[in-house]
């Protein structure tokens, strides 16, 4: 009945349905949650405030191919996000750029740090904290204290719950400071939200007449892998999988759970036209969650009240209501996860795409390529 088979409807999942639909293949979608879009889902609250259920998700690209295949869903409300971190009561831009610099130093030193700057990195770039560590100049040095302290620290404690001692100083040295006045957290030429949302979006991608979804279906009930064969609805299933769940679920976690990290995500709505003036604030160096956005500034979205939601991290357990969101990158991890792995190899015909597939992080633009590119390799294979 079907040719190809797709489990999970977010990024990954839809992209590949459609792509493959159109190139003339029947594709059966089961999705174990009760909406598509995955993470990207979003729905009007209550009090009509469209709201993203599992956080904040900015479309931004300089990828023009993955901006142009879901222009073909969705028109695009421009949006150039700006980030806000909550020092200490003071709110200033993040990334720490020159706008940060004269917040943060009275107008002389700010002035005379400046100069420095751009005479050693040049206007515009973007220098890791590790490369102003280095510098002989110790004011300059003092800059990449400031942002580790104030910005970088105790925010990755609280996401990766970590100490100081077991954070990487490679992730460190990745902190940048830019050397530029624009305030926008992402500098790619293409960015912003879809007019209507994510899930309006979603719902063209798979309206084909060769796609079926099927919601709130845990796959396991109905797809069974074993040594060398997939079983769909009990019957020998001999065309493509495309897996986009954890790859340690598909096999019981046998090996063990891979670690992940979640979020606790806490909705407020206030009768109140707005709560922070801002899409995003991150709270750097205190509270106990890491940010809170207020979603009318991320749509435009005008209403005479507000909702925002703070995110609040922990270690996934595999709870029921839990979710998998970030995958911890370390060499044990990695291992593990290539166990699992390789017991997808040994059955034909299989496909793992995806976050939680691929125990690795990807932005929305980064998954549209990657499952371009599965389902291109797909229809040669043919």
């Amino acid at each position: 009945m079907f040719d190809s088979v797709i489990i999970g409807a977010g990024v990954a999942g839809s992209v590949a349905a459609r792509e493959l639909a159109e190139s003339g293949r029947s594709v059966l979608v089961l999705e174990q949650r009760d909406h598509i879009g995955g993470n990207c889902y979003d729905e009007p609250d209550e009090h009509g405030i469209l709201i993203h259920k599992y956080g904040p998700h900015i479309f931004h690209t300089k990828e023009k191919k993955a901006y142009d295949y879901l222009s073909r869903f969705t028109d695009w409300y421009a949006f150039g996000h700006e980030v806000v971190a909550n020092v200490y009561g003071k709110l200033i831009p993040v990334p720490f750029n020159l706008n940060t610099l004269h917040m943060v130093y009275e107008k002389e030193k700010a002035d005379t740090l400046e100069k420095k700057l751009i005479e050693t990195f040049g206007m515009g770039s973007r220098v890791p904290i590790l490369k102003l560590r280095e510098q002989e100049d110790p004011e300059i040095r003092q800059i990449a204290d400031y942002v580790y302290e104030n910005i970088f620290l105790h925010y990755t404690m609280k996401q990766w719950g970590q100490t100081p001692e077991e954070i990487d100083p490679a992730v460190t040295g990745r902190v940048p400071v830019v050397i530029s006045y624009d305030n926008r957290y992402f500098q790619e030429p293409w960015q912003g939200m879809p007019l209507h949302g994510y899930t309006p979006m979603f719902e063209k991608m798979l309206d084909h007449p060769k796609i079926r979804v099927e919601t709130g279906v845990d796959a396991r009930s109905r797809i069974r892998f074993e040594e060398d064969q997939v079983i769909l609805d009990g019957e020998p299933f001999c065309g493509e999988v495309i897996y986009t769940g954890p790859v340690d679920e598909l096999f019981n976690c046998c090996f063990g759970r891979l670690p992940y990290r979640s979020l606790r995500f806490d909705f407020e709505y206030l009768d109140q036209k707005d709560y922070q003036g801002h899409s995003v604030v991150n709270y750097t160096v205190s509270e106990d969650f890491t940010r809170i956005t207020e979603f009318k500034y991320l749509t435009g979205q005008k209403a005479p009240g507000t909702t925002i939601v703070r995110e609040y991290p922990f270690a996934y357990t595999g709870a029921e209501g839990e979710i998998p969101y970030y995958s911890i990158a370390n060499e044990a991890n990695q291992a593990l996860y290539e166990k699992y792995r390789a017991l997808t190899e040994k059955i034909p015909n299989v496909w793992l795409l995806g976050r939680l597939a691929e125990y690795k992080y990807y932005n929305i633009d980064a998954m549209v390529m990657k499952a371009l590119e599965l389902t291109e390799k797909i229809k040669q294979e043919v």
